[in-house]
């Protein structure tokens, strides 16, 4: 969708960065000189409704940043692996041309793929994008036909996905429209003011009706000092006090027997299970630091929200409550919640963690991995945990089997950064005998440990079709503005690199506008007038999920919604709390719990570099926050320089006493090494350890100690 003014053009894309809002944008492109002059929020996208977050309300710095990467470059001979001062990194590089860079770099993978095994040769990606084929498409069919080794991508949302999957069958949500209608909601470990902004608006809308928003979060977030109130929890106890509010919802008989009956499976184990001693509210608040009379007032003002006629309540659930060891298990016993109460039933009832299983794209007709049988392999390869990064670059065997890593290929993530226990994954990242390509935008952490950089374009120099997880609309986002110097996509690299392989599969010559109209399910009644062409016309269009007789669509009101075993609400197996290991009910030598929170104004590690998003991010930049009852018997100074430890590494920031963490927790933001004191970020604290369940990573269970430098 396209407009043109006078000397302008207005172009309609979609913001492709790790968002649950999926923006629809608008784009004002010169027609003289191609340049983008003004971007903006798309007006008549119901969700995003024509305004953009502060992060890509900027978006222009980024794209036109000085510092973006325009050209191949290839390692100077002699120049070992590893960070320049900002700024010098080219240094260490010499500008190569595209052909040169693609055969140089196809003659290195055949021979490392001859002489120890395709399998040793390691695709690492993530979220740098979210469309559909830059996210997953073209990369996949080449990665599979070399019969390279698998990643499991598991860095942000698997534990999660995997819990919400296990009890409801399929990721669907409240929509955030109808938010607008509910009357208690509950923001856990969601900081909707800050990465989820587009929902504000509508929870804004309903506590104009006299809604009320309670924030279940170790740490006060801009949306919990909006709340109503804040419960500060203690990290990784999630679990625990979901099960003290079904104590007190299922002792006290507030339960919708009817919905239970007819939608769930497993009630009377869950019921016997929930009523132990050991969740009533006075035991759950020893664990989870909330008082035993505010859990009581919070089960129940949650559990008769929508009775008599008021309000129904909703939970807005993030990926925060699943970055623990019992995450997954935490996880799956607050989207039991709405299953007790039947909230499911009412319009702005029931729980939002992801609505991705709203788009049954054809992942399968885009991946292509029955591509595994052509490969040498001729079977599926191994599969690598990315959240185990470290482990797989410095132990001989990847810690699965089979032969070490030689080679990586990095492409929409910065692993260097936002990797956990970066001190194995810098070192296994400096070996000289690992051969890494790396597909970029700035000289990133991992742009150091490159001996190959190609220049990667940004969401406006690209097309792409794309859904979201926090709504129901498929859009399309087409190419705003050229490529900046020699930008190439994801999907043209990776076909010609196939090319350069000796890849002669067809697949390999797709193009964009093929790969989205195989992206699209023809015959999904949810897509239902969803094509390429109509989706080029409009910009956007609602997915045509099935609607009640008044019009709306209630995911899970019935039993017809689960996609579980049983074919309904699944409440067994029961969820069992269990403490982390690295938290204060074990701690010892390490006595802290230490968040590594996320910057605002940032996307995990992308927009670290740019000048705007640093000035936005100024209050915390450099900072350990803390409790005053933490700092005074360390002698420790709001000011001070201190150094942040425990066995896997140490930090050094500077002391922020500021009300933003309870007692016996420390926090600090992600940040690049490169731009944090000492070259080392959070991420020297955190460790490979994975969750209960999804096998995700557990970068908010993690022990410190903090003394003064």
């Amino acid at each position: 969708m396209s407009q043109s003014v006078a000397n302008t053009r207005t172009v309609h894309a979609v913001c492709s960065h790790d968002c649950p809002d999926s923006c629809g944008v608008l784009v004002t492109v010169d027609a003289l000189s191609g340049r983008a002059t003004k971007i903006q929020g798309d007006p008549s996208h119901p969700v995003t409704r024509g305004f953009l977050c502060g992060k890509v309300a900027k978006y222009l710095d980024r794209v036109y940043s000085p510092d973006r990467l325009l050209y191949p470059m290839r390692r100077r001979a002699g120049v070992p692996k590893g960070p320049l001062p900002q700024g010098r990194e080219a240094e260490a590089f010499e500008r190569i041309g595209w052909d040169e860079a693609l055969d140089e770099i196809a003659a290195r993978l055949k021979g490392i793929a001859a002489e120890h095994g395709p399998e040793s040769i390691l695709p690492y990606s993530y979220a740098g994008t979210i469309g559909q084929l830059g996210f997953g498409s073209m990369d996949r069919r080449f990665f599979y036909r070399l019969g390279a080794s698998q990643l499991d991508r598991t860095i942000c949302s698997s534990a999660g996905g995997a819990a919400l999957t296990s009890v409801y069958g399929i990721r669907l949500g409240v929509s955030p429209e109808d938010f607008a209608h509910a009357g208690f909601i509950i923001a856990w470990g969601a900081n909707i003011h800050g990465n989820n902004i587009h929902l504000w608006p509508f929870i804004e809308e309903a506590r104009r009706h006299g809604a009320r928003l309670v924030v279940i979060d170790p740490y006060r977030t801009r949306t919990a000092a909006l709340a109503d109130e804040h419960l500060v929890i203690n990290p990784g106890t999630d679990a625990a006090l979901a099960l003290g509010m079904m104590h007190v919802i299922l002792r006290d008989g507030l339960e919708d027997a009817e919905y239970v009956a007819s939608c769930t499976h497993g009630f009377d184990e869950l019921k016997a299970h929930a009523l132990k001693p050991k969740h009533a509210p006075e035991a759950v608040a020893k664990a989870t630091g909330i008082d035993a009379a505010t859990i009581e007032r919070l089960a129940r003002a949650y559990a008769t929200a929508g009775r008599n006629g008021s309000r129904p309540a909703a939970i807005r659930l993030n990926y925060g409550i699943q970055r623990s060891e019992n995450g997954g298990t935490a996880a799956r016993a607050v989207a039991m919640l709405p299953l007790l109460t039947g909230a499911w039933q009412y319009k702005g009832g029931g729980l939002q963690l992801s609505t991705s299983g709203s788009f049954p794209f054809r992942s399968a007709a885009l991946q292509m991995p029955e591509l595994m049988q052509a490969s040498p392999l001729g079977r599926t390869a191994r599969t690598i945990n990315m959240s185990q990064l470290g482990e797989a670059l410095t132990a001989p065997d990847a810690g699965v089997g089979g032969p070490p890593v030689k080679a990586m290929l990095v492409y929409n993530s910065n692993p260097a950064a936002v990797a956990p226990n970066s001190n194995d994954v810098l070192s296994g990242m400096k070996r000289e005998d690992l051969f890494t390509v790396v597909h970029e935008q700035f000289f990133t952490d991992t742009v150091d440990y490159a001996d190959y950089i190609l220049p990667a374009p940004t969401f406006l120099e690209t097309k792409d079709v794309q859904g979201a997880y926090g709504h129901q609309y498929v859009q399309v986002s087409q190419q705003a503005i050229a490529p900046l110097g020699e930008a190439r996509n994801n999907v043209r690299l990776f076909g010609e690199l196939a090319r350069r392989m000796g890849f002669t599969e067809a697949c390999f010559d797709d193009r964009e506008d093929e790969l989205i109209e195989q992206a699209l399910p023809a015959d999904h009644p949810w897509f239902e007038g969803v094509t390429r062409e109509s989706l080029e016309r409009e910009g956007h269009i609602r997915l045509a999920m099935p609607k009640n007789e008044h019009g709306d669509t209630l995911p899970f009101s019935t039993a017809e919604w689960f996609r579980s075993p049983s074919g309904k609400g699944e409440l067994v197996p029961v969820p069992v709390f269990k403490a982390p290991v690295e938290s204060r009910a074990n701690a010892g030598e390490y006595p802290l719990e230490f968040l590594p929170r996320k910057a605002d104004n940032f996307m995990n590690s992308t927009f670290a570099n740019i000048p705007v998003h640093q000035r936005m991010e100024a209050r915390t930049a450099g900072y350990l926050e803390m409790h005053r009852s933490d700092a005074v018997p360390r002698g420790i100074m709001d000011g001070d320089e201190v150094e942040i430890f425990n066995a896997r590494g140490s930090i050094k920031l500077r002391a922020h006493i500021d009300g933003q963490v309870g007692e016996g927790v420390v926090a600090a933001r992600l940040e690049w090494n490169k731009l944090s004191g000492g070259g080392l970020n959070i991420n020297a604290l955190t460790s490979e350890r994975l969750t209960d369940i999804g096998g995700g990573a557990t970068f908010y269970s993690t022990l410190v100690e903090v003394r003064k430098a």
